[in-house]
Formats: C-alpha cells, sequence, structure tokens
C-alpha cells in the first residue's frame, strides 16, 4: 500500500512538473532543449577538433625541423622520370643457332603475339612484362625441340617411314577412285562421294585406322591440334610453366591456331603445291625418256588430251619465234 502511495506521489509530481514547464517554456521547448544539446556536445567536439589539429601540425613541424634533413628540390623530379623511362627490353634471339631459321621463327612468333595478344592485351596495360614472359616461354620451348630433333635419327623416318605413308595415301587415293568410277556417274560427279569413299577404302587398308573426323570438321581439328600441342608443351615446357594455366592455354591456342592450323591449310592448298612443284623443277630439264614414261603411266584421257595441247601450243610459240628471228 505504501509502495503504491509513492508511486502515484511520484508521478503525479513528475506529470505536473512537465504541464508547469510546457505551460511556462511552450509546446516547442523540448525541441530546443534538444537543439541546445546538440550544439553543446557539437560545439565541444569541433574545438577539441581544431584544437588538437593545430597541436599536431606544429609537433610535425618541429620534429621535420629538428631530425630530418632538408630534400633537394631535384631530386624528386628525376625519381619521377627515373619511374617513367621505359627500360629497353633485351631479348636473347637464338633459337637454334642458325639465323636463317632462327628470323623466320622470329616473324612467327612476332606475328602471332600479334595476332592474338597484343591488340586485346594493349586495351587492358602497357606493361609489356606479360608479353615478354609469354615469348620466353616460347623461345625456351622451341630451343628444346630443336636441342630434342638433332637428337633424333632422322634418316629412317624420311627414307623409310615417310615414304611408305606417302605411297599408302596414294594407293589408298587410287582405290577409292577405281570404287567411285563403278558407281553411277550422278554419284561419281559428286565431291562427298571421293570423300566418303577415300575414308572408307582407308579403314580397310589401315586395319581401322581412319581420319575422317580430323580431317573433315574443323572443329574437330582444331581439337587435335590443341591436344597436340598440349603434350608438346608438357614435354618442352619447364613443370612450373606448365602448371601454370593461363600461360599453358595461351600458348596452346598460339601454337595451335597461330601457327599450326595456318601451316597445315596453306600445305592443303592445291595452288600452292602446285607452285612449289614448279619452284622445285623449274632448275631441271625433263628429257625424252621421262617425258614419254610419264606419257606411257598415264591411263586418263583427259590428261592425255591436255598434254597434247600443251605441245601444239609450244610448237606454235616456237614457229612464230622463228619466223620472226
Amino acid at each position: 500500500m505504501l509502495l503504491t502511495l509513492c508511486l502515484l506521489s511520484i508521478w503525479g509530481w513528475g506529470g505536473l512538473g512537465v504541464i508547469l514547464f510546457l505551460i511556462t517554456f511552450g509546446p516547442f521547448a523540448v525541441f530546443y532543449l534538444a537543439f541546445y544539446i546538440f550544439c553543446f556536445f557539437g560545439g565541444g567536439f569541433a574545438v577539441t577538433l581544431l584544437f588538437g589539429k593545430t597541436n599536431s601540425e606544429k609537433h610535425l613541424e618541429r620534429c621535420e625541423q629538428s631530425y630530418l634533413p632538408s630534400t633537394q628540390a631535384g631530386l624528386g623530379k628525376a625519381l619521377d622520370e627515373m619511374k617513367l623511362e621505359v627500360k629497353a627490353i633485351k631479348i636473347d634471339r637464338r633459337l637454334t643457332g642458325s639465323s636463317f631459321i632462327d628470323e623466320p621463327l622470329q616473324q612467327v612468333i612476332q606475328f602471332a603475339l600479334r595476332d592474338y595478344i597484343q591488340y586485346w592485351y594493349y586495351t587492358l596495360s602497357e606493361d609489356e612484362s606479360f608479353l615478354l614472359e609469354i615469348r620466353k616461354t616460347l623461345q625456351n620451348a622451341l630451343v628444346q625441340f630443336c636441342t630434342r630433333s638433332k637428337e633424333v635419327d632422322w634418316q629412317p623416318y624420311f627414307t623409310t617411314r615417310m615414304v611408305d605413308d606417302f605411297a599408302t595415301h596414294l594407293r589408298v587415293f587410287r582405290k577409292a577412285q577405281e570404287r567411285l568410277s563403278e558407281r553411277d556417274e550422278k554419284q561419281r560427279e559428286a565431291p562427298e562421294e571421293l570423300v566418303d569413299s577415300f575414308f572408307e577404302t582407308e579403314v580397310e587398308m589401315e586395319r581401322n585406322i581412319c581420319r575422317d573426323v580430323v580431317c573433315s570438321s574443323q572443329r574437330d581439328e582444331e581439337g587435335f591440334l590443341r591436344d597436340l600441342c598440349e603434350v608438346l608443351l608438357y614435354l618442352l615446357l619447364p613443370p612450373g610453366d606448365f602448371h601454370n594455366k593461363s600461360m599453358r592455354y595461351f600458348l596452346r591456342e598460339i601454337l595451335a591456331r597461330g601457327v599450326l592450323l595456318p601451316f597445315i591449310n596453306q600445305l592443303s592448298d592445291p595452288d600452292y603445291i602446285n607452285q612449289f612443284v614448279i619452284w622445285m623443277i623449274r632448275d631441271s630439264s625433263c628429257n625424252y625418256e621421262a617425258f614419254m614414261t610419264i606419257l606411257k603411266l598415264t591411263d586418263k584421257p583427259a590428261e592425255l588430251e591436255a598434254v597434247k595441247d600443251k605441245v601444239l601450243e609450244e610448237l606454235q610459240y616456237l614457229l612464230i619465234c622463228s619466223f620472226v628471228s
């Protein structure tokens, strides 16, 4: 009972005090009081901050004048110029030991970097260290490849295995043409029929080895070249560079799409093959026996007609030259 009376008296006197405060100072007195309190503490904090900042600056000035020596005016400018100065990059351009081979290889590396990396890398950074590391890694791989190639006995490969593979390829092609000649005329004129017949014959003669997927699909060809480059990089690169996935993928794409794929496409171009054959036989004259042997071995009338037309053209040219002279 006594506690209840105490609480009622406290609430009563408190409420009376609030009512008298509002009657005396008005209804906005609470906001004014909060604003005055905020200004009091905010002003005290600002004065303390400014006073501490002023004292700290004075203390730092005394410390600099007492302990630190004065710096020279041109030293900072010289340091800035040294930072901006571009250091000359020195690259060892030796790869195989022969300048006739090293220069074309260096051009291939430069063109591959230009076409596959530099055009997008310079939009991100101007630092040459990344390009330099890729170039060094490529050159180290080529050096290792050349070193290991010198240890291989290439004579049996070029004299036996390569000749046998080329002869097998010709036999497969001849047999595919014979099979195609047995079909009707409409099927013989379709290029796809010759390709299908060739790979079917290859499966029979090569004992279940067929390269139709790699040769007829560009996507599978690129995948095969990537796998081949992956194996080469595993054999030629140091373990640290090979396990760096970013570096390995860069080198794999450069070798596969920038070197091997254009090289294969060029070797597969009939015009390039014809020009290469002409260049090889340019300095060698074909005698009468070789010419007659080639004609006797030819079993296609179209080829004989082409030779006849060419011979008549040459005879007419010689006759005109004799009359003019």
